[in-house]
């Protein structure tokens, strides 16, 4: 149930920014270097899982104050972003460590930068395209990926969890990139008319 004032409105409308869901995210975003950092300066651990796991789980903390306090705009923005520098990092620090193959690095990057600047071209020009449960799923396994990677025991004794997952998520990153195109070029229709 979202938190709302005495007029029975959201605490924010949608164009705020100063809300606390966003502050969240902000804090995800800030906190994604160290995480990096730990990843390519030091062998797999159980603190830098822990570290990569406490930011990963945050993405929760802020989808439920933006649903009890008021969606906004802004965090419609922030908070793909957050995850794509999380993920975006995390795995570009791992094929420094060769830990990960730079290919289907690549893939998932290409994807996640195309779909950014979509994303941005339509937001100038009004369209809404909100983030797919699929696509919060394809962040999920790209996460694990990650985490995989920098589990001890999996690192050294059961690399190839991590890198089937890693494969897993290039595949559901294909996957939700096509969809997506397909569904914003309805939303565009649905908003802006069909000489979209």
């Amino acid at each position: 149930m979202e938190e709302s004032d005495e007029t029975g409105c959201p605490t924010y409308g949608p164009t705020a920014l100063a809300t606390p869901a966003n502050f969240v995210t902000v804090a995800r975003i800030l906190a994604t270097p160290v995480f990096v950092l730990l990843i390519a300066n030091s062998d797999p651990s159980w603190i830098t899982f822990a570290v990569g796991f406490t930011i990963g789980m945050s993405d929760f903390a802020d989808g439920w104050l933006a649903r009890r306090q008021g969606a906004t705009r802004s965090g419609a923005f922030l908070d793909p972003l957050a995850d794509k520098v999380l993920v975006l990092g995390g795995m570009l620090a791992l094929v420094v460590n060769d830990q990960f193959h730079w290919v289907p690095v690549a893939v998932i990057a290409v994807r996640e930068l195309l779909i950014s600047a979509y994303r941005s071209r339509a937001g100038r020009r009004g369209i809404t395209v909100p983030a797919t449960k699929m696509a919060k799923w394809k962040t999920f396994v790209q996460l694990w990926a990650i985490g995989f990677a920098v589990i001890p025991p999996i690192a050294s004794s059961a690399h190839w969890i991590a890198t089937a997952t890693l494969w897993l998520a290039v595949l559901l990153t294909f996957q939700t990139g096509v969809s997506y195109m397909v569904g914003a070029r309805k939303m565009a229709q649905i908003q802006l008319g069909d000489d979209s």
